[in-house]
């Protein structure tokens, strides 16, 4: 019997999901500079297991994407021969509203997500700065909004998965139980995996009521010994803001916003009551407002080629962290803004499209030196191929550390063939 060979892999993913939806890649399909042979759209669980089990038989690396709002995030991958692109896998399974769980498939976006379970006073408390991102990209890039403060992040929410593995056998862990202990908790491990583990192909999520009321309040914190004042005064408090968020522009300006919400006659009374509280303690004046500043719950960098980076930091280190970072940016001739949780320690930076590499690569290294604490690091989110060919997007890891995901992604796929090199240490 002859062995498959590439050129039977359209007539192979054709017979497996229909000539319809096997197509030769475009130079638009491409991943990081990686360009695939063929993109295959599928719209659930079967359909992405046909597939991957035409690329374990003709042994194609793969990349899967969903709205590809998130596909430039990551190192670029080594090489690509198949994009599985689960955007037709749209669809909200089952939303137990009683149970306060949504069942949904991952190319389904967030914001049909909202949609829907807002109709029964509910939210999925993932705040999302791209509108047109998926499930399934959310959960494999782990990223978070400002609700992480009080709700967690993407793996704290996620309570099942279904999940198909290189050789195309579906995999399920968890399920609709909010307090489900049996098993492995594995949607934690796939969280932030970037696809290199297994294609997730559905979600499960824990929901939590929709609240009446909202309210933020601002301080500005320019000079970091106020910025310490403010984050202080607004850990102690018994209000309990739901985000803690702080966007510091190129100039220097930083501002501090939490946020609180609950029942609609009550709300406004604890925020001016914390207004008070935060502005007696700091000196300065707090404003109450009804809506949020226009930079909440976006990153302070855009699509293209502009370059984002994420430090994880200690949250009672963040003004120090803000003061060193922009004297570095500064001796680099690099604009860099932040923006993000201040109250749990995650910042992200953004810089300009166009900014030399070198000079980059640069601020990255004195960044890392900043961020080199236990538990803290900064990492490259997206940037053009000149700078991850600079500069290791992901820095350096704990050899230990490194030896378990290496051994763990040999156990997951052992070919190495989902997204190679996109991931921490090349994995």
């Amino acid at each position: 019997m002859a062995l498959p060979t590439k050129n039977s892999v359209p007539d192979a993913l054709g017979a497996a999901l229909g000539t319809d939806r096997v197509r030769a890649a475009a130079e638009t399909d491409s991943v990081g500079g990686a360009a695939p042979s063929w993109v295959a759209t599928v719209d659930g669980t079967e359909q992405v297991s046909a597939a991957m089990r035409v690329a374990a038989e003709h042994e194609l690396r793969v990349v899967a994407t969903g709205s590809g709002s998130k596909l430039d995030w990551g190192a670029p991958p080594r090489e690509v021969d198949l994009l599985v692109d689960l955007s037709a896998a749209d669809g909200i399974v089952e939303h137990a509203a009683g149970d306060l769980v949504v069942h949904a498939k991952a190319g389904t976006s967030l914001r049909r997500v909202q949609e829907q379970v807002a109709q029964s006073g509910q939210q999925l408390s993932i705040e999302h700065p791209l509108p047109n991102a998926t499930l399934g990209g959310i959960v494999a890039t782990g990223a978070a909004g400002p609700s992480r403060h009080l709700h967690g992040t993407v793996r704290d929410l996620l309570i099942g998965i279904t999940v198909v593995r290189p050789d195309g056998v579906v995999t399920r862990a968890g399920g609709k139980v909010v307090k489900n202990v049996a098993g492995y908790d594995l949607g934690k491990l796939y969280s932030g995996s970037y696809g290199t583990l297994g294609v997730i192909t559905e979600t499960i999520f824990r929901l939590h009521p929709l609240a009446a009321e909202r309210r933020w309040i601002s301080v500005d914190a320019d000079e970091p010994a106020m910025l310490d004042a403010v984050l202080r005064a607004f850990k102690r408090t018994q209000a309990m803001p739901t985000a803690v968020e702080l966007d510091r522009t190129l100039d220097g300006r930083t501002t501090v916003c939490a946020q609180l919400e609950g029942r609609a006659d009550a709300t406004h009374e604890r925020a001016l009551t914390l207004s008070e509280l935060v502005g007696g303690e700091t000196g300065t004046n707090v404003d109450v407002h009804d809506d949020p500043p226009a930079w909440w719950g976006h990153y302070p960098h855009g699509t293209g080629d502009d370059i984002g980076l994420r430090l994880t930091v200690r949250p009672a280190s963040i003004p120090g962290v803000i003061s060193r970072a922009s004297e570095a940016a500064q001796r680099s001739g690099v604009k860099l803004s932040l923006r993000g949780a201040a109250g749990v320690g995650v910042l992200d930076g953004g810089i300009p499209a166009g900014t030399d590499p070198d000079a980059v690569a640069e601020l990255v290294s004195a960044l890392r030196t900043v961020t080199a604490a236990p538990g803290e690091n900064t990492v490259i989110v997206r940037a053009p191929r000149a700078v991850t060919a600079t500069v290791d997007p992901w820095g350096p890891v704990p050899s230990g550390v490194l030896t378990l995901l290496k051994n763990t992604k040999a156990q997951f796929d052992p070919e190495h063939r989902l997204a190679p090199g996109r991931f921490v240490g090349g994995i």
